[in-house]
């Protein structure tokens, strides 16, 4: 893979937290018959991956900011740049044994996301882009669908759950959408929706309640494979509110004007 140290480092570090979330996830089907010690197992899992990524991150570049899931915010002596870490996306499906989650690291220079990566352990995919670059997938480059008619789009979205408040938006949106699409999926994690659009795989994706380490990555992603994001609400930054729509440049308009319809 060709790009810049930072971007090197960060993959680096990815591959080293997916490994030991794959010797960890081997173990959870073991630990089924008890919900609780599954949870525990999962907990301990999620925040020894968030501290090899800091390690190698923070090692390498110990001015930067950080910003993790697990272990909050902290303020580098370099005020320009941060690293934005999700170690875990998709704990749910994790703690369930489903192969589907994501390792998600960005890197964030004066408010802009320059690098990301989303690393799919269970698949060995390997997301990755850097401003100006483009997005690519392991040695592929990746490019948004080209579909132009709504009605062939297959979208994704997480649909809110144990008491989240925008539940009644959502139902409203797939209200609206489900008649207008070819289908809407919810495979619960965000990092890999957001891949799966710059990869073509979904033509757009939308979600609220969402945190800046789920999306900060993605979110460059879309827009270095072609598409194109936008805030749920017109105005409101999407990292600091955390809804976000993304799909590709074809339907973006008419995807993000059904959304904004509430």
């Amino acid at each position: 893979m060709q790009g810049s140290a930072n971007l090197n480092i960060m993959i680096k570090a990815a591959r080293k937290a997916g490994r030991a979330l794959v010797k960890d996830f081997r173990e959870v089907e073991n630990l089924q018959v008890s919900v609780k010690g599954a949870g525990d197992f999962v907990s301990r899992a999620d925040i020894g991956a968030e501290q090899i990524i800091r390690d190698e991150l923070m090692g390498a570049r110990p001015t930067y900011g950080w910003l993790g899931e697990e272990s909050g915010a902290t303020e580098g002596a370099d005020p320009t740049r941060r690293w934005i870490v999700d170690p875990l996306d998709g704990t749910t499906n994790f703690l369930h044994g489903l192969p589907h989650w994501a390792v998600s690291i960005a890197l964030e220079h004066k408010g802009e996301i320059v690098s990301g990566v989303v690393y799919d352990p269970a698949k060995d995919e390997m997301f990755w882009a850097e401003k100006g670059a483009g997005a690519w997938m392991n040695e592929s480059r990746l490019r948004v669908s080209g579909r132009r008619s709504m009605i062939e789009c297959i979208f994704a979205t997480g649909v809110p759950f144990a008491g989240k408040q925008t539940l009644p938006a959502t139902l409203q949106d797939l209200a609206r959408l489900m008649p207008a699409c070819a289908g809407v999926r919810r495979w619960g994690a965000a990092a890999l929706d957001l891949a799966y659009v710059a990869a073509g795989r979904y033509d757009g994706y939308w979600e609220r309640e969402l945190n800046a380490w789920d999306i900060a990555a993605g979110l460059l992603l879309v827009r270095e494979a072609g598409g194109l994001t936008g805030p749920v609400r017109e105005g409101y930054d999407i990292l600091g509110k955390g809804a976000v729509i993304a799909a590709n440049d074809q339907i973006f308009a008419s995807f993000a004007k059904l959304i904004r319809d509430a």
